[in-house]
């Protein structure tokens, strides 16, 4: 039986999210296996999201034929199931190149 997601804004202070991100990136200096910063465009957050009943998003991390890392987004619904015949959503733009100014964690930022 699923466990329905509990009510959170999932916030976070910029300083805490600097501090964690710094010690996953120290972590992985040097791995050629580390993940790499994403994002996602609205669009599709938007699509799964607005799925009738669709109280939140679940990340899975995906590997392709070539042997590529991707994410699978899946709507979560109240109950805390995937919500499969919705919308699915993968391919988040990879940093590099997609990438900001400074990334969070950085010198500067």
């Amino acid at each position: 039986m699923a466990t329905p997601l509990p009510s959170s804004d999932h916030a976070i202070s910029l300083d805490d999210a600097t501090q964690i991100v710094t010690a996953r990136r120290n972590a992985d200096a040097g791995r050629n296996d580390a993940e790499h910063v994403f994002a996602f465009h609205r669009l599709g957050l938007d699509k799964v999201l607005a799925e009738p009943g669709c109280v939140g998003i679940r990340a899975y991390p995906a590997q392709h034929p070539d042997g590529s890392h991707s994410w699978v987004l899946v709507g979560v619904d109240q109950n805390g199931n995937d919500m499969t015949g919705g919308a699915l959503v993968q391919e988040p733009f990879l940093c590099p190149p997609y990438c900001p100014d400074v990334l969070l964690g950085s010198s500067g930022g």
